[in-house]
């Protein structure tokens, strides 16, 4: 039963890299069956999950810890599943790699909070009614334009952009959102143009 379903706790099998804690998330989308698309444009159709974060209003997408005993893609799927009660095909083509600081440390300096996020694209193929951590995060389903809106920080923006040149081969196109998101040290680590290039990266970890 779905409900039975336990979300992993503690850093005992956490990984680590340079003092970077290294963590494994993905964007789970799917795209409208129902959307009059007369143009062709799939982002039309495509839409985001995100998930609610406690004492917060904005939103963010799954993620969390790459653990010793998973490889990242399995770590990213795991995340997905316990914090947004979805299933799906995690695609090989990683979107990106990101490092950034944790949400509790933004203000500390050095490299305490420093996090090294790999992020995929997750096609969601099942929605569970109840999953791990649903008294913490809540999800909803967003187009790419209120997923955009939404976004807490810049790395987040670049991930979404990389998943619409995943699947349309274009990136997001958007005027400037007015309302600024918190600032954070961060900047993009890798964006494979080829599953090869990605493998090598994520295998020299394991």
């Amino acid at each position: 039963m779905s409900s039975s379903l336990q979300a992993r706790t503690g850093r005992l099998l956490q990984r680590y890299e340079n003092q970077f804690r290294l963590v494994a998330g993905c964007i789970p989308y799917r795209l409208k069956q129902n959307v009059e698309n007369k143009t062709g444009d799939l982002l039309r159709k495509l839409e985001v999950l995100m998930i609610s974060s406690p004492n917060r209003h904005d939103l963010v997408f799954p993620k969390g810890g790459w653990e010793k005993d998973e490889t990242v893609r399995e770590a990213a799927s795991r995340e997905a599943l316990e914090e947004a009660g979805v299933r799906g095909i995690i695609h090989d083509a990683l979107l990106g790699i990101w490092e950034f600081r944790s949400k509790t440390k933004q203000k500390l300096c050095g490299q305490e909070g420093a996090c090294r996020g790999y992020i995929f694209a997750m096609e969601t193929m099942e929605e569970l009614e109840f999953w791990p951590e649903q008294a913490t995060h809540e999800r909803k389903w967003l187009n790419v334009w209120e997923a955009w809106k939404l976004c807490r920080y810049e790395w987040m923006r670049e991930a979404l952009s990389s998943l619409s040149v995943f699947l349309t081969g274009q990136p997001l196109l958007l005027l400037a959102v007015a309302e600024v998101t918190e600032p954070t040290p961060l900047f993009c680590l890798l964006k494979p143009s080829s599953t090869e290039r990605v493998d090598s990266a994520i295998n020299a970890l394991c």
